[in-house]
């Protein structure tokens, strides 16, 4: 009597490596993107278009780190402390006109501009005040408390390059420049939709079999937080002729397409049918676990992206092959997500020649070592082990077994996600 299989991963064919696929990507994908001119203000999370080069040092002139007393280090005794008559007062935004007087100390505040000739800065608290005059300590060193002109940029360095996906600090720096608008990349316009005559919209009614649309919604929210434009196309019934017509007009309208759902081999999934009938797919069953049945290829020119239907199996697909091809097209360099060695806090097993997302929260161990603790449930329609969880834990093709104690690579969802 021949055994039944209780892997859903098990049927047969051979299937593809997760790093095969990941190169197929990198081939395939190229920026779609044409360029438009932003404001700094509306520029947070968009692709810089072209690189930035400073066409000024930052900061521009030298300035006081601290408050205190600026003098010349020359005009200092070699011993003892040097009494210096004040010869005026500098705050940030107003410089002391000219040259500083030899043997005279100028009262300056942090940020100040130095005035000609000063190169070094006494702290307030380490001078001695009587009258007009400064009592300067001995045992200063040149150049003490003074930031040099160009200190953090030089004019002429390229400080941002094309493709950078822009965070707060980026803006910052970009400011600091003196630069109020840049060239980025258009947002990639993605349509999205999910598939299957079980799913119902939030706030309606749920007949006998039928459950929610999940995939959507955390499917458009993975593209806001990624910067592109996302057009809601619905939920599509398992029907190939309704299937074929939304597909071509979605990607007639859009830079590319994504669905959930529709991709094994079942009698209702038409969505891999109608993508090979309207244009290719490169690969669609890759030795992986969560979410063997992904798929990317083209429709009527466009790229497309076939995740399952399964919420668990599309979010760890989306973040780990989706998300990377999208921002391909969008113009984006290719910044892979950091991965951290953590202690395994479980035993587990996997097959030989498949990769494996483990859904993993992290604690602290007696040292205050971070230690990675499996979610109890691993099923690929557990939602609640996204929401309770940390991260993935990743276990490559060649790992037969984790011991408690084990290094692991993890990824935070804030390196797949942001």
């Amino acid at each position: 009597m021949a055994q039944l299989s209780d892997d859903c991963f098990a049927f047969g064919g051979e299937l593809m490596r997760a790093d095969e696929a990941a190169a197929i990507l990198a081939q395939r994908a190229s920026t779609v993107t044409g360029t438009e001119r932003t404001v700094l203000r509306q520029a947070g999370g968009r692709i810089l278009a072209a690189g930035i080069v400073a066409g000024r040092n930052v900061p521009p002139h030298d300035n006081a780190a601290v408050d205190g007393y600026a003098v010349r280090f020359d005009d200092l005794a070699a011993d003892g402390a040097t009494p210096m008559a004040i010869a005026g007062r500098a705050a940030a935004g107003h410089p002391m006109e000219g040259e500083l007087p030899r043997g005279t100390a100028l009262r300056i505040f942090t940020g100040a501009r130095m005035p000609d000739g000063a190169d070094t800065v006494f702290m307030q608290e380490d001078v001695r005040l009587e009258g007009a005059q400064v009592f300067l300590p001995p045992g200063q060193k040149r150049g003490a408390n003074r930031r040099l002109a160009g200190e953090d940029i030089q004019a002429g360095r390229t400080v941002l390059r094309a493709g950078h996906r822009l965070r707060a600090q980026d803006v910052g720096l970009i400011a600091s420049l003196g630069i109020a608008e840049i060239d980025v990349r258009r947002r990639l316009r993605v349509a999205v939709f999910s598939t299957g005559d079980e799913l119902r919209e939030p706030g309606t009614a749920t007949p006998a079999g039928a459950v929610y649309d999940a995939n959507r919604f955390a499917l458009l929210a993975l593209l806001d937080a990624a910067g592109f434009v996302a057009t809601d196309l619905g939920i599509l019934a398992d029907r190939p002729a309704d299937v074929r017509e939304a597909l071509s007009r979605a990607a007639a309208e859009h830079d590319a397409v994504i669905t959930s759902g529709g991709m094994s081999t079942g009698e209702e999934d038409h969505v891999r049918a109608s993508i090979e009938a309207l244009g290719a797919i490169h690969f669609w069953r890759l030795a992986i676990r969560p979410g063997r049945p992904v798929a990317f290829g083209t429709v009527a020119g466009k790229a497309f992206v076939g995740l399952p239907g399964n919420p668990v199996a599309m979010m760890v697909t989306f973040l780990r092959f989706a998300r990377p091809v999208l921002l391909r097209l969008a113009g984006a360099a290719d910044t892979p997500p950091l991965s951290f060695r953590v202690r395994a806090g479980f035993d587990t097993r996997k097959k030989a020649g498949r990769r494996e997302w483990l859904r993993a929260s992290l604690s602290r161990d007696a040292e205050g070592a971070p230690v990675a603790h499996r979610f109890p449930r691993d099923g690929a329609g557990i939602l609640t082990s996204l929401v309770e969880s940390d991260g993935l834990v990743e276990l490559a093709e060649e790992v037969v077994e984790v011991k408690n104690g084990t290094l692991v690579d993890f990824l935070p969802y804030s390196e797949l996600v942001s």
